[in-house]
């Protein structure tokens, strides 16, 4: 069986949540299979590495399940992007819409350095929002976007349009 195979035969679906409408991807149950989370991590470090990155930056929470785990396997840093209010310090942020409503991102100051090469890492390219703001972080930082990696792409919600200018190396193990 492929990788993609296991991750979509993990993944469960939630219909009407967060609201009425939306069909949720749950990736928690992969969390139940260490062979399968090591498995991802190695083939995102393979798909990444030629990227050349100095960062791993994660989206707060799901992002953080593999963006550690794959800046400990390549031995740079993790950087978390989060909520608005929920580090301490300087921060930098950015506000942006999503599907229902609006959020603000931060990251501290001092945690990107301008010229680095920064990947980013969420569970999930929906519209592109937060993968973008994400962007928008990086680039606040004087840094640059090398590259993005998903576990899953929702490529009917075109997520990647709102990214592209970011960065044209776009990476999901998944697609639906």
């Amino acid at each position: 069986m492929t990788l993609s195979e296991k991750i979509n035969q993990s993944i469960r679906e939630v219909p009407d949540f967060p609201i009425p409408g939306i069909l949720f991807k749950d990736i928690t149950p992969i969390l139940q299979n260490p062979s399968l989370c090591r498995e991802i991590t190695l083939a995102f470090c393979e798909k990444i590495a030629p990227y050349k990155p100095d960062v791993i930056a994660a989206v707060e929470s799901r992002g953080f399940f593999f963006g550690p785990l794959m800046a400990q396997e390549l031995q740079i840093p993790f950087v978390p992007f989060r909520k608005k209010g929920k580090l301490p310090g300087q921060t930098i942020g950015h506000e942006y819409k999503l599907e229902y409503g609006t959020a603000i991102l931060e990251v501290h100051r001092e945690q990107i350095l301008p010229g680095q090469r920064v990947i980013i890492h969420d569970d999930l390219l929906a519209t592109g929002g937060t993968a973008g703001a994400s962007a928008e972080l990086v680039t606040k930082c004087e840094a640059t976007v090398a590259g993005f990696a998903f576990l899953v792409n929702l490529s009917f919600l075109n997520g990647q349009a709102h990214i592209l200018p970011y960065s044209k190396h776009i990476i999901a193990l998944i697609s639906y």
